[in-house]
């Protein structure tokens, strides 16, 4: 892995430093596995035949998990940026599928049924976006689900005490319209007070390449 002061972003260098190891420690555990289940239990209901996913951000696996649970035999492949977290990745899906670089670095070099991006887009330089968007068509064989933020109009708002780290935007229209390949079929909302298994105000996007 490259050090900090390598990467082509400064987005990219913060979630591969000290702060991209602390939100491990915010983000894992017994409840979140059971909100994902039920969010990828119904975000998932109109996708068929998912044998292979690719996850684009997914640091310790807690989506991975849930979808491993779904969908058992599932072949999954993650990109993860920051080096303690794809450590601890490779124990929930097979170390070799676990690809510790930035999502800009990343070559794919085939493609996945299912390719997930959730909570990633936000934190991307805004001025990179079309790239990681062709990286994700590029991976995509069936479906891609994109599950962010959504502000109809681009705006970055303070994150954490930190500034240009956070990000809201119409994703999923944006990448229908440099790929109109990729084709809406379901969308939806999770909300942060729900009180059985609630998300942190998510919009996904079911996407179908044609």
């Amino acid at each position: 892995m490259k050090s900090e002061n390598t990467f082509k972003t400064e987005q990219e260098a913060f979630w591969a430093g000290e702060f991209g190891t602390e939100y491990i420690q915010r983000n894992q555990g017994d409840l979140l596995l059971a909100s994902n289940l039920n969010f990828f239990s119904g975000a998932l209901r109109a996708a068929r035949g998912v044998k292979s996913c690719l996850e684009f951000g997914a640091n310790i696996g807690m989506n991975l998990k849930a979808l491993n649970l779904l969908h058992p035999g599932l072949d999954v492949h993650a990109i993860e940026i920051n080096s303690e977290a794809a450590r601890q990745l490779g124990e929930v899906i097979t170390p070799a599928n676990v690809y510790n670089t930035s999502i800009l670095d990343f070559q794919p070099k085939r493609t996945w049924d299912l390719v997930l991006i959730k909570g990633v887009l936000i934190h991307i330089n805004p001025e990179v976006l079309c790239q990681v968007y062709d990286k994700l068509e590029a991976s995509t064989g069936r479906y891609l689900m994109v599950a962010e933020y959504y502000n109809p109009a681009p705006v970055a708002i303070p994150y954490r005490g930190h500034t240009d780290r956070l990000f809201k935007r119409d994703f999923a229209g944006e990448i229908m319209e440099r790929h109109p390949l990729l084709q809406l079929i379901d969308y939806g909302f999770a909300y942060h007070r729900d009180p059985n298994f609630p998300q942190d105000d998510i919009t996904w996007f079911l996407m179908e390449k044609r």
